[in-house]
């Protein structure tokens, strides 16, 4: 049985290749990892002494880890975006989306393509980091499948990432200003979808409750829920000696802290956002639904 390849990723990923923008992405990519690892060995040797005078620097180095992973991780966060977000406003102002639409592909179909090919060109970088990060389990003692793991979460935010570009450029006859309704997108979703927390605690109550199941959607949350498990095995919410305990925090989001359910439930719930995202840039782009047009079989009244 053959498998067909969706077009759009087809002809994206053949646009890329054939430019040099995508081997100076890489590099610059590149290079702020290398930067960022040799800030962070500059400070592991800081902290663990002078190796000859003692100090085991190798010990230090699990540390590795989590440095370039918040690095690869708001790197992603930028990029997806602006390459998602000049997808549907880009073909807008080329004049060539009247045409995609002519084709046999539904709406959704051409609204996942943009987002698979922008999540398979970051999957181009995360390969190409992967000897960098590879010092962290050779030598720190991490497991390779943390590694896996993390390449998952990776794919995680470039989709949701993906979702929100496409989901901006859909709404926006420019490709500017996709870009900034995409970051007002990310305002929204990290740091506004802490407010319930905050009125909780603002009004003096020592329970947060389930205003807390809101972070399910939070991607900052999810991250720092997955390093914890990596590095410390604990869980960043409720249990005995954790950032919150059981009385601190509602029965709800308390049981979903336990092992690694919360941040399943995150990843679905992230996934569940992502996907009503491309929904909705599908509905935006499909011609039936454009209000500058009129559906068919209806008549102009007079």
């Amino acid at each position: 049985m053959k498998i067909r390849l969706n077009p759009i990723v087809k002809k994206d990923l053949q646009v890329a290749a054939r430019s040099m923008r995508l081997s100076w992405g890489l590099f610059a990519y590149e290079a702020v990892l290398t930067l960022a690892f040799l800030l962070a060995m500059m400070i592991i040797q800081a902290e663990s002494g002078d190796v000859y005078g003692g100090g085991n620097v190798y010990s230090y180095l699990v540390y590795l880890f989590p440095v370039l992973a918040v690095a690869q991780v708001c790197i992603v966060a930028l990029i997806v975006p602006i390459l998602t977000a000049s997808s549907i406003s880009g073909e807008r102002e080329r004049q060539t989306l009247d045409i995609m639409l002519t084709t046999c592909m539904s709406p959704f179909a051409i609204v996942v393509g943009k987002v698979v090919s922008a999540v398979l060109r970051i999957l181009f970088f995360v390969a190409a980091s992967t000897p960098i990060m590879a010092l962290a389990f050779v030598v720190g003692g991490l497991s390779w499948s943390n590694l896996f793991y993390f390449l998952l979460t990776i794919i995680l935010l470039s989709v949701l990432s993906g979702s929100i570009g496409i989901l901006c450029s859909a709404l926006c006859r420019r490709s500017i200003t996709a870009v900034i309704l995409s970051f007002a997108f990310y305002f929204i979703i990290y740091i506004l979808t802490y407010i319930p927390v905050l009125l909780r605690a603002a009004m003096g109550r020592g329970n947060a409750g389930e205003s807390m199941l809101i972070l399910l959607f939070n991607p900052t949350v999810f991250f720092e829920e997955f390093f914890m498990h990596i590095m410390t095995g604990d869980s960043l919410l409720g249990g005995t000696g954790y950032a919150f305990s059981r009385k601190e925090v509602g029965f709800l989001t308390y049981h979903l802290a336990t092992g690694k359910t919360w941040m399943f439930v995150s990843a679905a719930c992230i996934l569940l956002l992502s996907l009503l995202f491309m929904l909705a840039a599908a509905w935006k782009v499909n011609p039936m639904h454009s209000s500058s047009g009129r559906k068919p079989g209806k008549a102009r009244k007079k």
